[in-house]
Order: structure tokens, then C-alpha cells, then sequence
């Protein structure tokens, strides 16, 4: 398939119940029936490195079932994300569940493969572990990354019992390792009580902006989107959505939630306001079905992931127009 083929996109609903059929994401092929992709929508079932409720290694699957609704055209955005670019779901990485070390190799060295064939990567988790791997990858390609980081908690902490490798490390592990541009950085959606202040001085050391929950209740989505576009730039970004990031109403199936968080439609319409931005690729994480009701969690993350696909997808297409 090259560049200029037209993409192949979704099942046809009309034709085919939305319920029938193999649960890719948003009904999509899979990588092996077009070949290539610009967007690759790829699963992580691993979640050896939470500090709390384990489950989310099965939630790449729920957000791929929760997605089964989803429609092609996004009026939101007025884009056909699917008609833009190839998207096509590229399966789960196969990690080890009992070696975090084993499995952040495994999952960089798959990452590093699907962008090495051209694509963006569209993650579904897992645990936040996973994202220090993924961010290696795409600084490879791309040199250090503008990060959004959407959660309750800033995951820049040091260690959990002696462990350097877990969800609420990553983000520490990226700036020590150089890959994040540190001019670039800001959390969103952060709330809830900590160890102590010095979490957040050294989180501030480190170079990372913050926007509470609280924040963009007060100030608004229009006026934050607009800030982190500031932040950002058109450097490279990539998007990290840890789904806790939103209150517990809106997304109970999580292993750390928290209350006093965004709605769903907070946390959609501020990724809606990156449209100029360059984004390289994201993550969707810590989705645990078996605390979801509903599949409340599910909806929320499989559309998050979709409005994240768009944006990748428009900036795809307008890149091949200039």
C-alpha cells in the first residue's frame, strides 16, 4: 500500500451490526490486512508495575469493545480520521507479566518497529509503566518530546520499594533519561494528597507545569487548551492519558482513582483545542474493566483515543498537502 492508495477504514455499520465481527478498534482492519499504517492503534496488556488495584491488563480490550459505536466521521473536529490517513489496529504486544524490566524492552523494541514502518502510534493500556518505553521509541525518531501528561497524580516519583520501573515512575525516568524537551512539559488534571511538598518541588525541578483539576474548572477548557498550546509549540508532542485523570463518575474502572476530577467532556474538549499541534503519538492507560460499571471507563477512553487518532490523522493529512 503506498502513500497515495485510499485508506481502508472502518466496517460498514449499515451492513454489518456494530456488535458482530472482531472487536478492533473503532471496527478498523488490522495492520496485517493493509500492510502499513500512519496511525497504528497497538495494545499493551501489562499492569505488573500498579501500586494499588491490578486489572488494566485488560484494558486495551475493553476500550477495543467500547469503540464498537464509535462513527467515522467526527463532527467535533470536521475531519473523517479515517479517510485522512490509514489507521488500522495493530494487535497487542505480548509482555512478559512477571519481569518489568523484560517487558519495557519488549515494549520499545515493538514500538521502535511500528514507527520504523511509518506510523504514529495510538497505545491502549495498561499500566503508566508502560509510557517510558513508548516515549524511548518516539524520542528516537523524533529527538526529545513535548509531553502533555493528562492524570490525578504526576508519576515523577522516584522509586516504590526499591523499584525504579512502575506507573507512578515514568515520567521521572524520561527526564533523567534525556528524552523530553524540559522546556515542554506540564501535567493536567493532577489533584489529591501526596507524600509531601517536596513532590511537588521536585516535580517543578524537573521542568513540569501544572494544571490542577481545579484549574481547569475555574479557568475554563477554552483558556487551558490555549495555554498548553503555548507550552507546546509545534515541537514534537506526544500525549500521555492516564484515564484516572478524570473523576471517579466518569471513569470508575481505574486502579488509583480520585476525587475532584474532570468530566469526560473536559478532558475531550481540551484535546479537541491541540489541533495545531504536532502530535507524534499517545497513550490511553490504566482503564480496569473489572471496576468499571457500565463500561463507563470503556466509552470515556475509546473516545479520548479517538479524538487523540484525529488529531493525528488531520496533521498526517495536512502534512502530505504542503
Amino acid at each position: 500500500m503506498s502513500n497515495n492508495d485510499t485508506p481502508r477504514g472502518p466496517v460498514d455499520s449499515s451492513r454489518v451490526p456494530r456488535y458482530a465481527g472482531p472487536a478492533t478498534f473503532a471496527r478498523l482492519p488490522r495492520l496485517d490486512e493493509v500492510g502499513r499504517a500512519d496511525v497504528a492503534v497497538v495494545g499493551v496488556p501489562f499492569d505488573s508495575g500498579v501500586s494499588y488495584r491490578p486489572g488494566a491488563r485488560f484494558g486495551g480490550n475493553a476500550i477495543r469493545e467500547a469503540s464498537r459505536l464509535l462513527r467515522p466521521y467526527n463532527p467535533a473536529q470536521d475531519a473523517s480520521p479515517f479517510a485522512l490517513a490509514q489507521v488500522a489496529d495493530a494487535g497487542d504486544i505480548a509482555v512478559n507479566p512477571f519481569d518489568i524490566h523484560e517487558a519495557v524492552e519488549t515494549v520499545e523494541a515493538a514500538a521502535d518497529d511500528l514507527l520504523a514502518g511509518g506510523a504514529r502510534l495510538m497505545t491502549l493500556g495498561g499500566d503508566h509503566t508502560i509510557a517510558l518505553p513508548l516515549l524511548r521509541a518516539v524520542a528516537r525518531k523524533h529527538g526529545p518530546v513535548a509531553l502533555l501528561h493528562f492524570d490525578a497524580h504526576l508519576d515523577t516519583w522516584d522509586t516504590y520499594f526499591g523499584a525504579e520501573y512502575t506507573h507512578g515512575t515514568p515520567f521521572r525516568r524520561a527526564v533523567e533519561e534525556g528524552i523530553l524537551d524540559t522546556s515542554a512539559l506540564s501535567h493536567v488534571g493532577t489533584r489529591g494528597p501526596l507524600y509531601g511538598k517536596r513532590d511537588l518541588t521536585d516535580d517543578e525541578k524537573m521542568g513540569f507545569g501544572i494544571v490542577t483539576s481545579a484549574d481547569v474548572m475555574r479557568r475554563g477548557v477554552d483558556e487551558v487548551a490555549d495555554q498548553l498550546r503555548g507550552r507546546v509549540g509545534d515541537r514534537p508532542l506526544y500525549v500521555s492519558v492516564d484515564i484516572d485523570c478524570l473523576d471517579p463518575a466518569h471513569a470508575p474502572g481505574t486502579g488509583t482513582p480520585e476525587a475532584g476530577g474532570m468530566t469526560s467532556r473536559e478532558l475531550l474538549e481540551i484535546l479537541r483545542g491541540l489541533a495545531p499541534c504536532n502530535l507524534v503519538s499517545a497513550d490511553v492507560v490504566e482503564v480496569a474493566p473489572a471496576y468499571d460499571h457500565a463500561e463507563i471507563t470503556s466509552v470515556a477512553a475509546s473516545h479520548t483515543a479517538y479524538e487523540l487518532t484525529t488529531l493525528m490523522s488531520r496533521r498526517i493529512a495536512e502534512d502530505r498537502s504542503q
